[in-house]
């Protein structure tokens, strides 16, 4: 179920009233239905196309639309029942097991609502832009960097905020101890980037869940994401411990822009804001940086942007529109220019070298 543009959805012809206002809904196109996923299009009188069989409507200008998937850069693994089946019989999973996972960068127009809850905790973590939830009758905002867990049997909704476009990681998770890691968590919860912070070490473990997951679905495949999920969990449920482990205090200003740089490398971020972040002057900076590292923040940032996108291309079979935007770049033109720039090559080009090798 893809949305054409804005004006347009592919939906069933299934009326329904929610909040007092008029709807169609359509089931999810990942799940079919089957997990009691809708999307709320709300209508006033939309125009059918004459084409026979047709389930396309129009909507005037000024209603939101929503959809579940079909992002650029988009990634998700959804468990078929037989899966799931067996990570709920085995002694190591059941205690805590993924069901869906996924990434969406940039998802504007995203959204979905279940009107009678799902099985499952859905765990959200926004690192860009924004979105809201509502769950017991309350709705929440969501800005970047903070998390929110849906308890699992409730009724709720979530999506981006109208221009908001979020960028989200998301998880569907269960098991014995999920409720360990979700309870008392369905409020924003912020995880802001400080001199602690490891929040890239946080996307590491995510990735690897992702990863595993998508190469195969064996037991031990199970058992290693399951082991993984704890950990990820605990990264945010316990954060200062997590931020702890690998505290150090003896960090240099150059050091601190660095880390900022390596926190946000998802992001489009500018001087200014790593100017704001360590509290100098752009001349001031400039100078030490240079002194430290020998060149200027801007061009450090693109070279370990670059280091980041080639880690990717050696190591995962991701699509190059699809790394632009785990290094924060959203034109696929531009990064392949950049890379090019950088490395010497086209980043088609050094992935067929470094399979090679």
């Amino acid at each position: 179920m893809y949305l054409r543009d804005k004006q347009s959805l592919f939906i069933t012809k299934n009326r329904l009233c929610y909040e007092n206002q008029d709807y169609y809904s359509a089931s999810c196109s990942v799940c079919g239905g089957g997990r009691g996923c809708i999307f709320l299009c709300k209508i006033g009188k939309p125009k059918e196309t004459s084409r026979a069989g047709s389930n396309r409507f129009y909507y005037p200008s000024g209603y939101m639309v929503r959809k579940k998937e079909g992002f650029p850069g988009e990634r998700v693994v959804v468990l078929p029942p037989v899966v799931v089946k067996t990570e709920e019989q085995d002694a190591l999973c059941q205690s805590l097991f993924v069901t869906d996972i996924g990434y969406y960068p940039h998802a504007d127009y995203h959204g979905c609502t279940r009107t009678d809850g799902i099985n499952q905790y859905v765990f959200i973590y926004c690192v860009d832009g924004s979105g809201f939830f509502t769950v017991d009758g309350r709705r929440h905002e969501v800005r970047k960097n903070q998390y929110f867990i849906l308890p699992k049997g409730k009724p709720h909704e979530y999506g981006a905020t109208e221009g908001g476009n979020w960028t989200i990681y998301w998880i569907h998770f269960r098991g014995t101890c999920a409720h360990v890691y979700a309870d008392g968590l369905a409020a924003p919860q912020s995880i802001n980037v400080a001199m602690d912070s490891r929040i890239s070490d946080r996307i590491d473990i995510f990735e690897e869940i992702l990863s595993t997951l998508q190469r195969g679905v064996g037991l031990e495949d199970l058992r290693y994401a399951s082991s993984l999920m704890h950990h990820f969990l605990a990264s945010v449920r316990y954060l200062g411990q997590f931020r702890g482990a690998r505290a150090n205090a003896d960090i240099n200003i150059v050091e601190q822009a660095i880390h900022f740089m390596r926190e946000n490398i998802e992001r489009h971020i500018t001087i200014d804001d790593v100017l704001h972040y360590v509290g100098f002057s752009q001349s001031h900076l400039t100078t030490l940086f240079k002194k430290q590292m020998g060149e200027s923040p801007l061009r450090y940032f693109n070279r370990m942007k670059i280091e980041h996108a080639q880690g990717l291309l050696r190591t995962t079979d991701l699509k190059i529109n699809q790394i632009c935007y785990k290094v924060g770049i959203e034109d696929s033109l531009y990064f392949s220019r950049l890379f090019s720039k950088i490395v010497g090559m086209s980043p088609t080009e050094y992935r067929l070298r470094a399979a090679r090798r």
